[in-house]
């Protein structure tokens, strides 16, 4: 089982590879984690609102998105978003720590690199969404390694295997896939 100390150790001993490009958007995430039943922990999620505009439209996330110019650095822009996003105030003294940069790999992708944050609740908190989001979900992290699976996604007209996450009947999968799957193979 991942437990709460295992994941700040790992964390603690991890250099998070970062990607430094030049004229390349930044934004970031937050992996909120929070104590449940039985010393286990769980983790959040959002499905993002269907939005023509949006490349990532429909998809489960974490909550976050770009950094603004009026954000100090981009915990802050982790932060705001959680906050605007599901409504969680999340204090500066929750973060655990961070994961790799990481960048969307499909073609027509916007230009962007991800900086992902964890972060932990004691208690649960009250979730109210905002029009970004459609809908969340909490899941436990220590079950998700069983979750791990392939699934057919339908991109433009095309259908594409790709590696994947079941979480309470939705498919997680392209950078959410990515970021949870580094952040359980680091702490596992």
């Amino acid at each position: 089982m991942l437990d709460l100390g295992t994941i700040k150790s790992r964390l603690s001993q991890h250099s998070p590879r970062r990607i430094e490009e030049e004229g390349t958007d930044r934004a970031a995430v937050a992996a909120v984690l929070v104590d449940a039943e039985g010393g286990c922990l769980d983790i959040l999620l959002i499905k993002r609102a269907a939005k023509k505009e949006d490349p990532w439209s429909g998809q489960m996330a974490f909550p976050g998105g770009r950094r603004e110019s009026g954000d100090a650095n981009l915990l802050e822009t982790a932060r705001r978003e959680t906050l605007e996003e599901t409504g969680i105030p999340l204090q500066e003294a929750a973060v655990l720590g961070e994961l790799d940069d990481i960048r969307p790999l499909g073609r027509g992708l916007p230009r962007i690199i991800v900086r992902p944050y964890v972060f932990f609740l004691r208690d649960r908190p009250n979730v109210v969404i905002n029009e970004e989001v459609a809908l969340h979900v909490w899941t436990s992290f220590s079950n998700l390694p069983n979750k791990s699976c392939s699934a057919n996604i339908e991109i433009e007209g095309r259908v594409l295997g790709v590696p994947a996450y079941r979480v309470e009947g939705h498919i997680v999968w392209g950078l959410t896939e990515r970021i949870l799957k580094s952040f359980i193979d680091l702490c596992a």
